[in-house]
C-alpha cells in the first residue's frame, strides 16, 4: 500500500480535532449535512438594527421591594430608564433580595447540595419580555448601583406573545460569567459580549450572583439590539452545526437543550470492554466514593463506558442528595421518568426552577414522587409554576418523612392549597416567601407542625392579621429557631409580646419594613429582653427605632451578629 493513505489518514485527523477544537468556542449554526464554515466576508448591512427596552417583566426569583407597590420592585426594569445615568439608592429601580454572604452565615442557613456545577453560580433571576422577535446582536444592562452582580444572559426561543404554545422551548446562553468585584458603587451600561444564536427570540433572562457585593444590586432598565433576518457571520465567528460533532465541550458546560440530557439518562446500550481495567481490582464503596464527587451529567456519561460503571452510576446511593437546578433549563417529564429508578433512596430533592411554560407537567411530577418520595427529607421548589393544589397533595401523602419544604415565589399555587401543608407533622422548615398562603391554611400549619424551626413569611400578603398568628406561634411552636416576617404589614406590639414570650429559642427575627411596630410601645424592648439567643435583627426601614432600643439590645443579646436599622430617622 502506498504510504500516501496513512498520511492522508493522519491529515484527516488532525482536521477533524481543528474542527473540533473550533466547534468549542464557535457560536451554534444550522446546516443540513455536513460541517461548515461559512463565508469569511462581513456581515451584510441587509438588516436594520431594532433597539427595544423590555416591555414586560414576566417573572423573577425574589425582589426587595413589596408586591403592592412598585418601589425596589423587578416591574421597574419594564420601559425606559428611570434613574440611569444617575447613581445611587433609587426607589424606581429594580432590586434583589440580598446581598453579600451574611445570607449564607445566618441561623436559617440552608446546607448546599454537593455535586453543584462550578460554572453555575446564579442566586437569582428575572425574565423579560421585549416587544420584536429578533436575532439578538446586543445585550445593554444599565446599573444603576453597586454594579456586577449579573452572571448569566440566556435567550428563549418561545415567544410569550405568540397564542400557540411551541412543541419544545428552547433557551440559549447568551452570556456567562463567573461573578467578579466592581470597584466602586456608580452607575454603568453593561454591554458584555453575547454570543449569537440560529432563533429570534423576545424573552431574555438574567440570572445574578450578589455575593461579592458591599450593598444591595440596582438595576434601571434592559436594552435589547436585534435584527430580524439571521445575519451572515464572518469567519471570526464562524458557525459549525454542534448537532454533527459530539459531546460538544460547549454543550456539556453550559448547553440547554433538554434532549441532550435526556439522551444522557435514557442510554442502556454499553460498549463490549473485556475487562473494566482497575476498577474491578477496587472495592465497590471506594468506587462509589470517587464517583459521588461527579456531576449528574459526568455521572450519566460515565455510565456509558462500561458494565461496572453503568452499575455504579445507577446505585441509588448515588442519588441521596440530587440538585436539578443547575439544569433547570433541561428538566422535563422525560429527564423524571429516566431519573426514577435511580432516586428511589433520594432524601434531598431541589427542582427549584424548574418545569416551567409546561416542561413538568403536574401528573410527571406526581409520577416522580409517588415512586421516590418516601424517604424524602428536603424538597426545594422555589419558583416552580407548575405547582397547583395537587401536587401538594401529592407531597403530602408520598412524603411522610418530610422535614423541610421550600416555595419560595411560588406564586400560582391557589390559597387553598395551601391547607394540605398541615398534614406533615414533621416539618422542621417552611418557606412560603411570597405566595398566598392565607390565615386559615396558615393557622392550621401552626397548629399541626410544631416541630418548625425555621419559618419564613416573608411578602405573604394575603394574611389579614398577623397579631393572631405570631399568638399561634408563641402558643404551639416553641421550638422556632428563625423566623421571617419581611413586609408583614399589620403586626403590632401585642403581637410581639405573643412571639417574644412564647418562642424564647429564636435566633434570627426578621421585622424589616413592618410599619405597625413603633418603638414608644416597648416591642423593642420587650424583644431585646425576651430573646436573649438573637443572633440577626433586622428592623429595616422603621423609622421609630432609637437609643433606648440599641442599649437593651446590647445589654441583652449577646450573641447578636447582624443588626439592620438602615433607614430609621434618628
Amino acid at each position: 500500500m502506498s504510504p500516501v493513505f496513512p498520511m492522508l489518514t493522519v491529515l484527516s485527523m488532525f482536521y477533524y480535532m481543528c474542527l473540533r477544537r473550533r466547534a468549542r468556542t464557535a457560536t451554534r449554526g444550522e446546516m443540513n449535512s455536513r460541517r461548515a464554515i461559512e463565508s469569511n466576508t462581513r456581515a451584510l448591512p441587509i438588516n436594520v438594527e431594532i433597539v427595544q427596552y423590555a416591555k414586560e417583566v414576566l417573572d423573577f426569583s425574589s425582589h426587595y421591594g413589596s408586591e403592592n407597590s412598585m418601589s425596589y420592585t423587578m416591574w421597574n426594569l419594564a420601559g425606559i430608564p428611570n434613574v440611569y445615568p444617575s447613581s445611587g439608592d433609587f426607589t424606581q429601580t429594580a432590586v434583589f433580595r440580598t446581598y453579600g454572604t451574611w445570607w449564607d452565615h445566618c441561623p436559617s442557613a440552608r446546607l448546599p447540595f454537593k455535586r453543584t456545577p462550578p460554572t453555575f453560580c446564579s442566586q437569582d433571576y428575572v425574565e423579560l419580555a421585549f416587544e420584536e422577535p429578533v436575532y439578538p446582536t446586543a445585550v445593554h444592562i444599565l446599573e444603576t448601583y453597586h454594579p456586577g452582580a449579573v452572571v448569566r444572559i440566556l435567550a428563549c426561543s418561545a415567544n410569550p406573545y405568540s397564542q400557540n404554545p411551541p412543541a419544545e422551548v428552547r433557551w440559549e446562553i447568551l452570556w456567562s460569567e463567573a461573578p467578579t468585584k466592581v470597584n466602586g458603587p456608580q452607575a454603568r451600561q453593561f454591554t458584555p459580549c453575547i454570543k449569537q444564536i440560529n432563533f429570534p427570540t423576545n424573552l431574555i433572562r438574567l440570572e445574578v450572583n450578589s455575593s461579592l457585593l458591599d450593598y444591595y444590586t440596582e438595576l434601571d432598565a434592559v436594552v435589547l439590539h436585534g435584527v430580524k433576518e439571521r445575519p451572515v457571520l464572518s469567519l471570526k465567528t464562524s458557525m459549525i452545526d454542534m448537532n454533527d460533532i459530539d459531546e460538544d465541550e460547549d454543550e456539556e458546560k453550559y448547553g440547554c437543550g433538554m434532549d441532550t440530557l435526556n439522551k444522557q439518562f435514557s442510554i442502556v446500550t454499553l460498549r463490549e470492554w473485556p475487562t473494566n481495567g482497575y476498577f474491578d481490582k477496587l472495592p465497590y464503596e471506594l468506587i462509589q466514593l470517587i464517583l459521588s464527587h461527579l456531576t449528574v451529567p459526568d455521572l450519566c456519561r460515565l455510565a456509558q463506558t462500561c458494565k461496572l460503571l453503568y452499575q455504579h452510576c445507577c446505585d441509588p446511593l448515588q442519588y441521596i442528595h440530587l440538585s436539578l437546578q443547575p439544569y433547570w433549563a433541561r428538566i422535563n417529564d422525560t429527564s423524571l421518568e429516566y431519573l426514577q429508578s435511580r432516586c428511589t433512596l433520594i432524601q434531598w430533592l431541589n427542582l427549584s426552577w424548574t418545569g416551567n411554560r409546561g416542561a413538568i407537567s403536574v401528573s410527571g411530577f406526581s409520577r416522580f414522587l409517588k415512586v421516590c418520595g418516601s424517604e424524602l427529607v428536603r424538597l426545594e421548589l422555589s419558583c416552580g409554576h407548575f405547582l397547583n393544589e395537587t401536587c401538594l397533595e401529592v407531597i403530602t401523602e408520598m412524603c411522610p418523612n418530610l422535614q423541610e419544604l421550600n416555595l419560595s415565589s411560588c406564586d400560582k399555587i391557589p390559597p387553598q392549597a395551601f391547607n394540605h401543608i398541615a398534614k406533615v407533622g414533621s416539618l422542621k422548615r417552611l418557606i412560603l416567601y411570597r405566595t398566598k398562603v392565607e390565615q386559615t391554611a396558615l393557622l392550621s400549619i401552626l397548629n399541626f407542625c410544631s416541630e418548625l424551626q425555621h419559618l419564613s413569611l416573608g411578602s405573604c400578603v394575603m394574611i389579614e392579621d398577623y397579631d393572631l398568628i405570631a399568638s399561634m406561634m408563641g402558643a404551639k411552636c416553641k421550638k422556632l429557631r428563625s423566623l421571617d416576617l419581611w413586609r408583614c404589614k399589620n403586626i403590632t406590639e401585642s403581637g410581639i409580646a405573643e412571639l417574644a414570650s412564647g418562642c424564647q429559642l429564636l435566633e434570627e427575627l426578621d421585622l424589616g419594613w413592618c410599619p405597625t411596630l413603633q418603638s414608644s410601645t416597648g416591642c423593642f424592648t420587650n424583644l431585646a429582653r425576651k430573646l436573649p439567643n438573637l443572633q440577626k435583627l433586622f428592623l429595616t426601614a422603621n423609622r421609630s427605632v432609637c437609643d433606648t432600643d440599641i442599649e437593651e439590645l446590647a445589654a441583652n443579646c449577646t450573641h447578636l451578629r447582624q443588626l439592620d436599622i438602615l433607614g430609621k430617622k434618628m
